[in-house]
């Protein structure tokens, strides 16, 4: 075919065009530091970019997000699972101290001074919180797990009530002793027999047994019927269930047995609200059936029934449920350990059930675990939270209410024993009288070598117990801290697996900037020549050949 000049224009211009797109798209790698714009520049690498980016977005989340939430949730229940320890140590060492059976009532009360103190800071370590959410509390990580100052200020304002549902073992079932001495405050020396041990006679150290709920200051019948205004009939106080058989008292005073010819058949249970005065009812044979003292959170009983086998035998369940309206700044909020009713007066002294059921931690079967679990990585998760009910133990608190039960007992022989050497000293030592306060001071002192061997045990039982505790902690922190390691490796491999999807990525994505610039600058050359050899084409014309 004949080449005209026109062909040849238009050919330099097409050719000149190419290399200007060539050119742009040198260009826009350098300033993007990307082969591609779009992906229809090239669709494979496109294509591998896409998962690429993917894969970094993931892991980034994982790695950087997920993984250091996860660790600072992690490092925070360490730390207070140390505090908490730390604090059993102390504990420990003020048990070691108060278990000496030759202490006086206030040395005995400093020492109990600082347990208590010791044990508000046991419990104060289980609101520690992570940014606003409360490490403990399972899935409620927006209620801490004591009331605390403003919760109890709100409920003061819109009292709460809960009805708790609490499992208790036969092995939990727990034994008190109860000093008696009523007798050296009675005149003993006209009696007939003329005995001259008659007091010391009368002075006894009985071994009672009972249930200790995880709460002391429940309610009273009278409490009860305050909080049913209007009830038609009388509302549960308290009920023990074993089995297919119920023993329960209501806000009346009625108790009910059932089944007929059930284990709590002719069984009785009795209210009383002075924690001593049940003891003594017990101890005397008064009340020879269930003594329950709601102020204490006892339900005492002697031992004849004790050892009545068809009630409490080996492998034997209790299940107690009881009210508690009334609650106070470090009390354990009952809906993180039990199932319970929480109701609430909502206005004008109206109280309505605001949770019919609260999450039991312990229930798994029924899908209530309470483990929170964080995604730290391609189908894999690790548990970040330790609940309360692994350490956080009613019986830490309830333990100082038995400390003070006894330091209440040897106060009251130690003022007795006082007053009776007080009037020793006013009545000559021939007279009968001084003889009978001699008898009664041998009494007291015997009543003071029962008391005192009673907290010494009580002393050397809770050093154990102290210790119980802190395995129960030590656990939690071994579990903690594993979950902590296996986070760490997996952290690691995260971070090698970003830097790898990150090297690829560049690999695809990327350009080779020297090589990118060695082609821009023959790209340029190479449009510059164009120009000049095009430049002479379109000089020349048919005239310049004819």
């Amino acid at each position: 075919m004949r080449m005209t000049n026109k062909i040849m224009r238009n050919n330099s211009i097409y050719n000149i065009n190419q290399n200007k797109i060539l050119q742009d798209q040198l260009t826009n790698q350098m300033t993007s530091q990307s082969k591609i714009v779009r992906p229809s520049d090239d669709p494979v690498v496109a294509i591998r970019a896409l998962r690429l980016r993917s894969n970094v977005t993931t892991v980034t989340q994982y790695n950087d997000k997920n993984a250091e939430d996860a660790k600072q949730w992690l490092t925070l229940t360490e730390d207070a699972l140390t505090t908490v320890n730390e604090v059993l140590d102390k504990l420990l060492e003020q048990a070691e101290t108060g278990a000496n059976k030759y202490q006086t009532s206030d040395t005995l009360k400093i020492i109990m001074e600082q347990m208590e103190s010791l044990t508000n800071e046991f419990y104060a370590s289980g609101n520690v919180d992570y940014a606003g959410r409360f490490i403990f509390s399972g899935y409620r990580t927006d209620t801490p797990v004591t009331f605390t100052k403003e919760d109890v200020l709100e409920m003061e304002k819109h009292p709460i009530s809960y009805k708790i549902e609490e499992n208790i073992n036969y092995k939990q079932i727990s034994t008190i002793n109860y000093t008696n001495f009523d007798a050296v405050g009675k005149d003993l020396s006209n009696a007939a027999d003329k005995d001259t041990n008659s007091y010391e006679q009368q002075v006894t150290n009985t071994n009672l047994y009972r249930f200790r709920l995880s709460y002391d200051g429940l309610d009273s019948m009278d409490k009860v019927n305050a909080n049913n205004p209007g009830a038609a009939a009388p509302t549960d106080v308290i009920e023990i269930k074993s089995g297919t058989s119920t023993l329960k008292i209501d806000s009346a005073g009625g108790v009910t047995t059932t089944p007929a010819g059930g284990v709590f058949d002719g069984i009785t249970i009795e209210q009383f609200l002075d924690p001593e005065e049940a003891y003594k009812a017990v101890a005397n044979g008064t009340c020879k059936g269930i003594a329950y003292c709601p102020s204490s959170g006892e339900l005492v009983f002697g031992e004849d029934l004790y050892k009545n086998d068809a009630i409490f035998k080996e492998g034997t369940d209790f299940t107690i449920t009881y009210n508690k309206s009334s609650w106070q700044d470090g009390d354990a909020n009952p809906v993180h350990y039990f199932k319970c009713i929480e109701t609430k007066d909502v206005a004008d002294g109206t109280m309505t059930d605001v949770r019919k059921t609260a999450y039991n931690v312990r229930e798994k079967q029924e899908g209530k675990d309470q483990d929170i679990y964080y995604d730290v990585g391609f189908n894999q998760q690790i548990q970040v939270n330790s609940r309360a009910d692994e350490v956080f133990t009613h019986d830490v608190r309830r333990d100082m209410d038995d400390f003070d039960h006894c330091l209440k007992e040897l106060q009251n022989v130690e003022t007795k024993k006082k007053e009776i050497e007080d009037k020793m000293k006013e009545v000559p030592e021939d007279s009968p009288e001084y003889e009978d306060y001699k008898r009664k001071y041998a009494a007291v002192e015997k009543a003071e070598s029962y008391i005192r061997e009673n907290i010494h045990k009580k002393f050397e039982n809770q050093i154990t117990k102290y210790k119980n505790y802190q395995d129960d902690t030590r656990v939690a922190m071994t579990s903690n801290a594993t979950r902590g390691s296996r986070l760490e490796l997996i952290s690691t491999r995260l971070t090698n697996q970003k830097a790898t999807f990150k090297e690829l990525q560049t690999d695809n994505e990327g350009i080779d900037v020297t090589e990118v610039a060695v082609e821009l600058t023959s790209s340029e050359m190479t449009y510059s020549a164009a120009l000049m050899a095009t430049s002479k084409i379109m000089q020349t014309n048919l005239m310049n050949y004819i």
